[in-house]
């Protein structure tokens, strides 16, 4: 957790800004601030004409309104060519990090009034490569559900968090932040705390009801047990000793069951069966894209809209329904 008593007071300024004002989580402050430390390391590291291979041994805990404000657009420049050339970061992480500069320098003209010229105002965000999401297909997500053993010391808390990511297309830190309040008491839906801690509806199916009640279950008998300290009573997915369970340990716990179901190596993870619900619910044909949105939580619909990319299977199927598929070369039907 960032300590802003720490941070210089340039940038402790506009993380508070971030997290009290515009309610931004405490995950995408350390984002901001992990940024503008890489950032200003190399500013300095320029500066003093040192060395840029390794960035981690300039302190930034000097910095001043003085050396901010002698940034230069052609700085920002240099930095963009030195993470794409030096650190071979590709054009997502090269505008995730111009975004928080942008960000930083707007707040300092615009909100705070600290400096009167903005360097990073006309910089355009590098183009980010269009990419289809990489996601599971439905004999996969059977072979992962099927990878939970019974005999698992954790089977119905593991096989119920790989249902619900399954099903409802949850972020990890969505999942991790579920508290036994946040279902209804007839399991109908549920509440989970997104981006910028807004707050959305969940509506469960049969599978995520018969997943979470059996391991409501499970969890009731095992913290029953004598000598059994529940830490974090609000939390629905515990830890053996008792803590709310962590995105590292959701993370290897997805991972193991990945590499059990033969599926280690394809780049699969917690996110990506975030893809694989979204997709599998578009891919059904019953499901618009719009409602598609609120189920993920996205604010705007262009960001839905990678999910509505369409199978092999289904463009094969398509391109054999069109009338002219069966017209041979003299024009007679097949």
């Amino acid at each position: 957790m960032l300590n802003l008593a720490e941070i210089p007071e340039p940038i402790a300024s506009f993380l508070s800004y971030k997290r009290v004002i515009q309610n931004r989580s405490k995950l995408t402050v350390e984002e901001y601030f992990n940024d503008l430390r890489t950032f200003f390391r190399y500013i300095i590291a320029i500066r003093k004409k040192g060395d840029t291979s390794d960035l981690t041994k300039y302190d930034i805990s000097d910095l001043d309104y003085d050396t901010i404000s002698k940034v230069t657009t052609e700085d920002i420049y240099a930095f963009l060519l030195y993470e794409a050339e030096e650190k071979k970061n590709d054009s997502a992480s090269r505008a995730r990090k111009l975004s928080a500069i942008k960000s930083f320098y707007k707040y300092l003209t615009v909100k705070s009034g600290k400096l009167k010229d903005n360097p990073a105002k006309d910089i355009e965000s590098p183009k980010k490569a269009k990419q289809l999401p990489k996601y599971l297909s439905l004999e996969e997500s059977l072979k992962l559900l099927d990878s939970v053993q019974k005999s698992s010391e954790h089977y119905y808390r593991d096989y119920c968090i790989i249902t619900l990511f399954l099903n409802c297309g949850m972020r990890l830190s969505e999942l991790v932040g579920i508290d036994v309040t946040d279902i209804e008491s007839d399991l109908s839906k549920m509440k989970v705390t997104g981006k910028g801690n807004k707050t959305r509806v969940i509506y469960l199916n049969d599978a995520c009801k018969n997943a979470i009640t059996s391991y409501l279950f499970a969890r009731q008998k095992e913290t029953s047990k004598p000598g059994y300290v529940i830490k974090d009573k609000n939390a629905l997915f515990l830890s053996g000793r008792g803590n709310r369970i962590s995105n590292k340990t959701v993370q290897w716990m997805i991972n193991k069951h990945l590499e059990l179901a033969g599926l280690s190596g394809k780049g699969y993870s917690t996110h990506k069966l975030r893809h694989t619900a979204a997709t599998l619910m578009y891919g059904s044909g019953k499901v618009d894209v719009r409602v598609l949105k609120d189920i993920l939580g996205h604010e705007q619909l262009n960001t839905t809209q990678i999910y509505t990319h369409i199978s092999d299977n289904q463009m094969k199927a398509a391109m054999e329904q069109n009338p002219l598929s069966s017209i041979k070369k003299d024009g007679e039907k097949q």
